[in-house]
């Protein structure tokens, strides 16, 4: 017992496998990110020739060797083949190699912080850094036995499961409120938005909100802290987006096929850049905003404001296209209803994120409890 020392590449090997026979295409096609995570591929993805695409089969690896502070890296554990951009590395445990590590013991030592920052530190290049293949398989790594991994690989492996089967139900309550709105869409007429927003030019003219209350919006729909460097920023001309206020980027193109626009849902104050536009619901008991930020964030309304965007070297989704927007308005008890099986999605949806956040933080403490046990083992 004990840990053993190895090479990377004594353990793992590159693949990168064509799809030349295209037998894969765009609902295979993925990419991973740097919360380790594999994900559809975003961005128009029409006339795309996927077959110098490299598959991503079942129990594979995937990581993209350009980074910054982190690495993004992706583990297959479907039963699925994918395909990444050639731009992208796959790589495998050996067969040699399967009685000395774990797959899934490996990708919770890829997914610590402490491994983030040690491939940053060994990443070379000048505007981009890369973390080159030859390198990474050049770097040691210390292995308890097989047993052990698999002791805390079981730990993961059930918190993982856990966090599915909550996921699995955050499905379902999804299809519920999409099938109620289809529903609506079916049988009531559509009106107009315009007849039912209106436009907010309120500024903060007297600085009353600060850097505190800065916020932009994301193309999940969401008002976010704030990116851009605000140092010697004048926060004047800056609107103002009151609670149950919405706001939007007209600008559309580059943004993942996606709206920039969010709902002030919090009882503060936000200001954002003049550059966008705030609206709010003209009578709240015609047309509640909860409900209109519902019909939003769906996937429709994304593809909506896309069609509709207009411009040469920036497509822009202006508001008076935004008024032309024909939404179903049931009465107000129907959209409460809406709204609060929408609201329980949401509660479930950030709740799903924190067992998520969770399987990530813990992935340090099992792999430092996996060495300690191992060094223990030895000593007695």
């Amino acid at each position: 017992m004990g840990l053993t020392k190895y090479k990377f590449g004594e353990l793992i090997e590159l693949t990168n496998e064509k799809n030349a026979n295209g037998l894969y295409g765009e609902d295979d096609a993925i990419g991973v990110n740097i919360d380790k995570i594999i994900m559809p591929m975003r961005g128009n993805l029409e006339k795309k020739d996927f077959s110098n695409f490299h598959l991503v089969p079942p129990r594979h690896f995937a990581y993209n060797p350009r980074g910054s502070r982190k690495l993004g890296i992706g583990f297959n554990d479907t039963e699925k083949t994918f395909i990444i951009t050639f731009n992208d590395n796959v790589f495998r445990i050996k067969e040699t190699a399967k009685k000395k590590i774990l797959d899934t013991y490996l990708f919770m030592y890829l997914c610590r912080k402490e491994w983030d920052r040690y491939a940053e530190f060994i990443s070379w290049g000048s505007s981009t850094e890369v973390f080159d293949w030859n390198i990474f398989c050049e770097e040691e790594i210390f292995l308890p036995p097989i047993q052990i991994q698999q002791k805390y690989v079981d730990v993961y492996n059930a918190m993982l499961e856990n966090q599915k089967s909550y996921e699995r139900g955050l499905d379902d309550l999804k299809l519920v409120c999409d099938a109620y709105i289809e529903e609506l869409r079916k049988e009531l007429p559509h009106k107009k938005l315009g007849n039912y927003i209106a436009l907010c030019d309120e500024k903060n003219d007297d600085l009353v909100y600060g850097l505190d209350a800065v916020r932009g919006i994301s193309i999940e729909k969401r008002f976010i802290y704030t990116k851009a460097n605000m140092e010697g920023v004048s926060l004047k001309p800056y609107a103002v987006v009151k609670p149950d206020e919405f706001a939007y980027v007209t600008v559309t193109s580059r943004n993942g096929e996606k709206i920039s626009l969010g709902r002030n849902n919090s009882d503060e104050t936000y200001i954002c850049s003049s550059s966008y536009i705030v609206f709010k619901v003209d009578d709240t008991n015609t047309l509640l905003p909860a409900y209109l930020s519902m019909l939003f964030e769906r996937s429709e309304f994304n593809r909506y404001s896309r069609f509709n965007s207009w411009g040469s070297a920036r497509e822009t989704f202006d508001w008076e296209e935004m008024k032309n927007v024909l939404i179903p308005i049931p009465n107000i008890e129907i959209q409460q209803d809406i709204v609060n099986i929408f609201e329980a999605y949401n509660t479930r949806r950030d709740i799903n994120e924190k067992l998520k956040a969770q399987i990530k933080d813990i992935c340090p403490i099992l792999i430092k409890g996996s060495i300690e046990e191992a060094r223990k083992a030895k000593e007695a």
